[in-house]
């Protein structure tokens, strides 16, 4: 059981070490030794005006058919359009937000050093016991459904 040290206990949550100690004692750095956490005391963002946000971008119905005829999804209705078109806009407010000097995330469990197992070969065919699993197989090859077949084209989208 991994458990923070003791100093990293008693120091108030601004500054933090990104060390853990297992029970028995000994340390284990995370995945950046030597760097400390800095967590603000107070939020540092604000909310964006309109005027800084990147320009929105308009779904059209080339979009619609072109994202149906990839994803298999039925955008039909009013309520496909407007979910998607939040999709859109959530997706156009990311390209806002300032990245500079920020490290990338090698792991989602970056305070945590994540141990890899070694590959170990196993002999032996599991083919017949992966097959039983398929709804369609022909020969020993699973059958999956066509993903290009396209939509029929329905007029009356409404973009609101």
């Amino acid at each position: 059981m991994w458990t923070l040290s003791c100093a990293a206990r008693l120091r108030p949550y601004a500054i933090l070490r990104r060390s853990l100690t297992t029970s028995s004692g000994s340390e284990r750095q995370g995945a950046s030794p030597g760097r400390t956490c800095t967590v603000p005391q107070i939020p540092t963002w604000q909310p964006a005006q309109e005027s800084q946000l990147f320009k929105k971008t308009t779904v059209t119905m080339e979009m619609i058919d072109h994202l149906e005829h990839l994803a298999l999804v039925d955008f039909r209705n009013q309520e496909g359009v407007q979910r998607l078109g939040k999709a859109i806009q959530f997706a156009d407010e990311l390209h806002g937000v300032d990245t500079t000097g920020v490290e990338p995330l090698v792991s989602v469990l970056e305070d945590r050093c994540l141990c890899l197992q070694d590959d170990e070969v196993v002999r032996g065919s599991y083919a017949e016991l992966l097959l039983a699993n398929a709804q369609q197989k022909i020969e020993e090859y699973f059958v999956a459904p066509p993903g290009n077949i396209a939509l029929a084209k329905v007029n009356g989208y409404k973009f609101s």
